[in-house]
């Protein structure tokens, strides 16, 4: 009868134990998101002051809204062959990955403190006194003993404060920010390809135009060295006209410098050596490129479309629940243990109900001064967490200057780009005009070195703006989150 109101005692104790653990109060804040700067709408957006940006639009309930692979939007099956080799070659990524991993990892050691902790030691041995030992051999017999033990050990925290309950949520907040780092790694990764991408393309457009030019360069000097040879002209227009053509040349290799550096880059963002990467020449279009139209959201949206936002906001939620942690050590400590198992003098016995033993207990401790240690762990909790506030608010900002600068920049670029177009006619109309006037003999041949030189220069900067246009176009789907959401956050690991 005793031994049974003894194991039912223990019993008692356990579950009166596991039920305070599980109904105990939470001391600490509880988490709200707190307010950062908005506006209504993105300033840049804003129609009637001036002409829409080309390829932006207005929020519409029918806009198709950005997908995750974003770069299809440009119609350029090369570039979708590259991206698509992004996620499975590059190891920045793969990093970003496998920290993830990790922090998932933590999430389930955080969470085993939820339960108790068992565990089991077997140990078998003898020991024999010393025939001088003092006081303990009293009966002056050494003939030794032995001992066969099989315990097993409970240890469980008793989480009255909420202290466990707050770092196992801390964990989880925090392999959400690696979960949304991990994107925000995989969104720029592509978006550096794209970049890099059409930066090359816009290589090749400048490599094809010096190509060109020092073709007509090579037959601008030999018209000036016929000239010459006939008496029409002087000297200096021969070695002007080599001076021209020498200076083409070099521009053309200098440009083919950049160019392999774009494709050395794209290389190694898909995880391959640049000695056995090539991509084939294929200029961009200048006259009508095929900018993409990005559909519009508010500036609220923004929140939820930014992974760094994301992982900002969530930095927050994992500092309060630290703020909670550092409040619970003000409160005592409920800590249950219990052990059991068989202990015999032999083989034999070891395993005989007569063997057997447990205990079972609790432990209530408090510290009662620590000279201010725990009040200084408050207090970095409390300052860690205004950190994390004014960081997510910078962070916001950020994103709302990206795309505000994105779109100023497409809308102008849109314009520039008209400018300079006519810019290039009117250097290619002149041009034309004093070359006839050379061949007349009407003009020395400074004025043709002049406009050929003039139109160079117009003729890159064309595809120069080309290049910033969808680089900004590039840039703003950065901005705007590339079609990511707050809904793909893993949820409880």
């Amino acid at each position: 009868m005793m031994r049974t109101t003894t194991w039912r005692g223990a019993v008692i104790l356990f579950a009166t134990a596991a039920y305070l653990g599980l109904a105990g109060c939470r001391v600490g804040p509880q988490y709200v998101r707190p307010a950062a700067p908005l506006a209504p709408e993105f300033k840049e957006a804003l129609p009637g002051n001036f002409k829409p940006v080309e390829g932006w639009k207005q929020a519409q309930p029918s806009d198709a809204q950005l997908k995750g692979d974003w770069w299809t939007l440009y119609n350029d099956p090369q570039l979708n062959t590259l991206e698509a080799q992004i996620d499975p070659g590059n190891q920045t990524l793969k990093q970003a990955e496998e920290n993830f991993r990790a922090a998932r990892a933590a999430v389930r050691f955080s969470r085993a403190s939820e339960a108790p902790t068992i565990g089991v030691g077997p140990s078998v041995g003898a020991v024999r006194d010393s025939n001088h030992q003092p006081y303990l051999n009293v009966s002056g017999a050494n003939d030794g003993y032995g001992d066969f033990i099989l315990p097993f050990d409970l240890d469980y925290e008793i989480d009255l404060w909420g202290r466990v309950r707050r770092t196992v949520a801390q964990s989880r907040e925090e392999a959400q920010v690696s979960a949304a780092d991990l994107e925000t790694a995989r969104l720029s990764l592509h978006a550096e390809l794209a970049m890099d991408y059409f930066d090359l393309r816009s290589a090749d457009a400048q490599v094809k135009l010096l190509d060109d030019t020092v073709k007509a360069f090579q037959s601008a000097l030999q018209l000036t060295e016929d000239r010459y040879n006939g008496g029409a002209s002087p000297l200096s227009d021969v070695t002007q006209a080599r001076t021209q053509l020498q200076a083409a040349q070099v521009q053309a290799t200098d440009v083919a410098i950049q160019r392999a550096m774009y494709e050395h880059a794209i290389a190694v963002l898909i995880g391959k050596p640049p000695a056995v990467f090539t991509l084939t020449a294929d200029p961009i279009t200048v006259a009508a490129p095929q900018i993409p139209a990005i559909p519009g959201m508010l500036p609220s949206q923004l929140l939820e479309r930014r992974p760094d936002i994301s992982s900002s906001e969530r930095n927050m939620a994992a500092a309060n629940e630290q703020i909670g942690i550092a409040r619970a050590a003000y409160y005592p400590t409920l800590s249950l243990s219990a052990a059991a198992g068989f202990a015999g003098t032999s083989a034999i016995n070891w395993f005989s109900w007569p063997s057997r033993f447990f205990a079972v207990g609790s432990t209530l401790s408090e510290t009662l001064f620590d000279h201010g240690r725990r009040r200084a762990t408050s207090d970095i909790a409390l300052a860690q967490y205004d950190g994390t506030v004014a960081a997510y608010r910078q962070t916001t900002l950020t994103a709302f200057q990206q795309v505000e600068d994105n779109l100023n920049a497409l809308h102008n670029l849109e314009i520039e780009a008209r400018q300079q177009h006519d810019a290039t006619a009117s250097a290619q109309q002149s041009l034309d005009l004093f070359n006839t006037r050379y061949e007349d003999g009407v003009d020395t041949y400074l004025q043709v070195i002049t406009w050929q030189t003039a139109l160079l220069q117009n003729e890159r900067n064309d595809i120069d703006i080309t290049q910033r246009r969808f680089e900004a176009n590039v840039l703003l789907i950065k901005a705007l989150g590339g079609g990511w959401d707050t809904s793909q956050l893993p949820q409880r690991p």
